[in-house]
């Protein structure tokens, strides 16, 4: 039974790696907006008893989540017999709490309403922090892969003598991982949050490093304050430029240039959001997981 990958727009470089990965087919779907801001979804490629992929990063999710669910039920009904949706960045998943009365638990509600639409999905390090699995949320079979690996090749090849750091306690299990692959060391430094854009970095003592070259780690570079803040503290204590780091890069508003300009010496992301920083490609892990 074929494989046929299809790509949500936006998603296309990923989706023909996939898909050239897989030796499958590729999908036609046309999608545009009528001047109503309504949204227009034509099936052009025969899926009837085909397994149908969708590649779909889904960073800014309210911009494109009806119109990918008008694609997915699309699919269902053209008799698709598996729907795969392969979404590297996932959204929703950092409000899984009610941290004060009255607050919507919106990974929840996102899963919900995502969930019936398809039979799988495969992503890169979601931000699981208080929910331990996927299936705890999600009823769709959901297959996590982890950009750890691929990241500690591309430092071992890329950097000499590195110290891997991360921004916070939430950081620590996967930068571990990052550093035993990369056979370097590494610390945590603690991160006081007083806002969605106000942090206070504390930087442990790291004199046993200095002549090492910094390279800050972390799962998502939104607004980058971490980062910034960061990068001013290690230059303050006498560090030379660091290498920043990210899985996914969202960067909102200019937050890229002013990490750049509060003196990373480089900003390297995944591919998991489509970015002129993306220089680690998952795509390989990624297809392993579909075959």
């Amino acid at each position: 039974m074929s494989k046929i990958v299809f790509a949500y727009p936006g998603n296309e470089l990923m989706a023909k790696s996939i898909r050239n990965g897989l030796d499958g087919l590729w999908g036609e779907i046309e999608m545009r907006h009528f001047p109503d801001g309504e949204t227009y979804v034509r099936l052009i490629t025969d899926v009837l008893e085909h397994d149908a992929i969708v590649v779909a990063t889904m960073h800014r999710p309210d911009d494109k989540f009806l119109s990918l669910v008008f694609m997915l039920r699309l699919l269902r009904e053209a008799g698709a017999s598996r729907i795969t949706l392969v979404s590297p960045y996932l959204a929703y998943m950092r409000q899984d709490k009610q941290f004060k009365p009255g607050e919507a638990l919106t990974s929840t509600y996102f899963s919900e309403l995502l969930s019936p639409f398809i039979d799988e999905m495969v992503t890169v390090d979601p931000h699981l922090h208080r929910h331990h699995a996927m299936s705890e949320i999600y009823t769709a079979n959901a297959t996590v892969l982890h950009a750890s690996h691929t990241i500690s090749s591309w430092i071992k090849a890329s950097v000499s003598n590195p110290l891997l750091i991360g921004p916070d306690s939430e950081s620590e299990q996967w930068v571990s991982k990052v550093a035993r692959d990369a056979g370097s060391p590494y610390v945590v430094l603690s991160k006081e949050r007083h806002g969605d854009r106000q942090v206070n970095i504390s930087i442990p003592e790291i004199d046993t490093y200095r002549n090492h070259s910094p390279v800050l780690v972390d799962d998502i570079i939104s607004t980058a304050h971490t980062m910034i803040e960061t990068v001013k503290k290690l230059l303050a204590v006498g560090f030379s430029k660091p290498i920043c780091i990210g899985v996914h890069a969202i960067f909102a508003d200019n937050s890229f240039q002013e990490l750049l300009d509060a003196g990373a010496e480089r900003i390297v992301t995944c591919n998991t959001i489509p970015h002129g920083s993306n220089s680690i490609d998952l795509s390989p892990i990624i297809i392993k997981a579909l075959r």
